[in-house]
């Protein structure tokens, strides 16, 4: 009677650990997912910014080989 109890035992202490680490995972992702949501949106701001800056220098470049 001994070895199946301590194999119910054995089996919830590995369903135990494995219920923490995928507690752990799940928990990990949710992170990963605000960080890319964060750069994300941080990279669409500069590309925002990049282009505002970059239409007066396209406009000033257009005049000048107008010019020439």
């Amino acid at each position: 009677m001994f070895w199946p109890m301590l194999a119910i035992a054995l089996a919830f202490c590995g369903i135990a650990v494995l219920g923490v680490l995928a507690v752990r995972v799940f928990v990990e992702v949710r992170r990963l997912a605000r960080q890319v949501a964060e750069s994300s949106a941080r990279i669409t701001r500069a590309a925002e910014e990049l282009e505002r800056a970059a239409t007066p220098l396209a406009g000033h470049t257009a005049q000048t080989f107008r010019k020439n």
